[in-house]
């Protein structure tokens, strides 16, 4: 039997930007975190690098919000990256209250200011500002909050619990927009229960597994974005996903990413016969922005048609290389690369996106009473490139942001009345689900070569054209058979992929990570791809 749930506040993702929402509340609030797998499951839990934050007395908020602007390629919205950046000290001083075992080292930053922790420095940044554990930086974050959130009798984390689909006024056939909570998928159970919320939190991560290769867990399949699509909310800049240029490349390791830290500390991209390359792209070598480098790596690639090109830090110390990086270390030894005496092989693969929801500071969407935070929302911060280490700080300050709205806003609104539940009258199990995974390969394979690294037009319309016959296919599918979590996510993945491709289709340039051959040049105006649900696409 479905069940009926209440909540003041429904968080839909446990990761950085949920757990973050979720301890700024009020100990007298009900709240519900759900994980549509096991809490660690999220991309938190596997952000190697840091956040970039403004903590040394050599760098600046002016010279953050620059780098920031830089890397963008024109479309950060200033007013939004300098509202993150300013709040970058406090978000970071709130993580080590709640315990983040930050890495410390007084001697570390070159200077006399005494500040305690290590501070790294990544491509696009013109500073050490990336405050970091180790190599492990997201497991170290997660499980701190993890546990300060488990010490909070009013925060309820639920496991295998999936969203299907927001409750709405307008879904329920009544006046007004407001957001009254969600039905979702206990995989448990098999049942799709009734979460019904005061406020309501999209914390569901990216998209990029829409890809074939890409360095993100399985559940990253733009959930939120979907649900909040289907609900009525506009997205933005779709077209803007970050291909990660150095995930490991070994038929055994699955989205193993390499750090770009490992870049910061000196390591080199090489060709198979040792020779440097990235000279050639940007004078800024290694430490370019993420875009350039990814484009240079696959350039190389096929020009050469080599499977993987290499990175290499053996010029340094090994004690230093084990120290710095012991997770990508074990990792590579346990595939038999010893990163101390060998180069590393990697190969781009789609890490973040750059687009999503649209908000605002305080994490509104269009539909009252819906936030979204962190990799699902749009907040105009990452631009047309996202810069390293920016999107883990995004979580804190917007997480910590839309937590005051919403207590603000306590006195007004109240628990919404009993939700109809789920119907599932109508609908039988599948005894076809292979389907889905015919569908979820085709999908991934085919915008992995049409709407990847490089595109061109008609790499795009094949894209169209494909994706609409398989939303149909989805459709009918989800019409006649219960929900599952592979159906759900297939259905979400493809809707997401579908806005990629209007995004790009739209954007007549190339600019920061859409580059495509048939306008390789950007405009002199730059402006943001927004696509609304309200407005006829024909």
């Amino acid at each position: 039997m479905s069940q009926q749930f209440q909540h003041d506040v429904l968080v839909i993702g446990s990761g950085a930007a949920g757990l973050s929402l979720a301890l700024n509340l009020p100990a007298h609030l009900r709240v519900a975190v759900l994980s549509k797998g096991e809490l660690a499951n999220g991309s938190t839990f596997w952000a190697q690098g840091g956040v970039a934050a403004v903590l040394d007395d050599t760098d600046t908020v002016q010279s953050h919000v620059e780098d920031t602007l830089n890397a963008g390629g024109g479309l950060c919205h200033e007013d939004a990256v300098r509202f993150t950046v300013e709040h970058s000290r406090e978000a970071i001083e709130w993580l080590i209250e709640q315990g983040v075992p930050f890495t410390r080292d007084e001697q570390a930053n070159g200077d006399d200011s005494g500040f305690e922790f290590h501070l790294t420095r990544e491509g696009g940044h013109s500073h050490r500002r990336i405050i970091h554990a180790a190599d492990a930086t997201g497991a170290a974050i997660f499980t701190a909050l993890l546990e300060q959130a488990r010490r909070r009798p009013n925060i309820e984390l639920l496991e295998q619990r999936v969203a299907v689909d927001l409750i709405t006024e307008r879904r329920l056939g009544l006046n007004g927009q407001r957001c009254l909570g969600a039905y979702v998928l206990d995989r448990n159970s098999g049942e799709v229960d009734t979460f019904g919320a005061r406020f309501t939190v999209l914390a569901t991560g990216g998209a990029a597994k829409v890809y074939l290769y890409t360095s993100n867990p399985d559940g990253a399949c733009g959930d939120g974005i979907a649900m909040a699509w289907r609900a009525g909310c506009r997205v933005a800049n779709l077209e803007f996903n970050q291909f990660h240029p150095t995930c490991l490349y070994h038929p055994q390791a699955k989205s193993f990413l390499i750090t770009e830290a490992l870049r910061g500390e000196g390591a080199l991209l090489r060709l198979p016969n040792g020779e440097r390359f990235m000279p050639r792209f940007d004078e800024r070598e290694e430490l370019a922005p993420r875009d350039i480098v990814a484009r240079a790596i696959d350039h190389e690639m096929k020009r050469l048609g080599i499977d993987c090109v290499y990175l290499d830090i053996t010029h340094k110390p090994a004690e230093f290389i084990k120290t710095h990086f012991p997770t990508v270390y074990e990792r590579c030894l346990g595939f038999g690369i010893d990163i101390t005496r060998q180069p590393i092989p990697v190969v781009p693969a789609a890490h973040y996106t750059c687009g999503g929801v649209m908000v605002d500071e305080q994490g509104h969407t269009d539909v009252p009473g819906l936030y979204a935070i962190g990799e699902t929302s749009f907040t105009g911060l990452h631009g047309a490139n996202r810069m390293a280490s920016n999107s883990l700080l995004e979580c804190f300050v917007y997480g910590r942001a839309a937590a005051a709205d919403i207590i603000a806003q306590l006195q007004q609104i109240g628990m919404p009345s009993t939700l109809p539940c789920w119907d599932a009258s109508q609908v039988t199990d599948s005894d076809e689900d292979v389907i889905i995974a015919h569908n979820w390969d085709e999908l991934r394979r085919f915008m992995w070569d049409y709407v990847g690294i490089v595109r061109t037009s008609k790499r795009l319309q094949r894209a169209a054209h494909r994706v609409r016959m398989l939303l149909d296919e989805i459709d009918e599918f989800y019409s006649n058979y219960k929900v599952s979590r592979d159906l759900i996510e297939l259905r979400n993945l493809a809707l997401v992929a579908e806005l990629m491709i209007r995004s790009a289709m739209q954007r007549k340039e190339s600019r920061g990570l859409h580059y495509t051959l048939d306008y390789p040049q950007p405009l002199s105006d730059a402006r943001d791809t927004v696509l609304d649900p309200t407005v006829s696409r024909h």
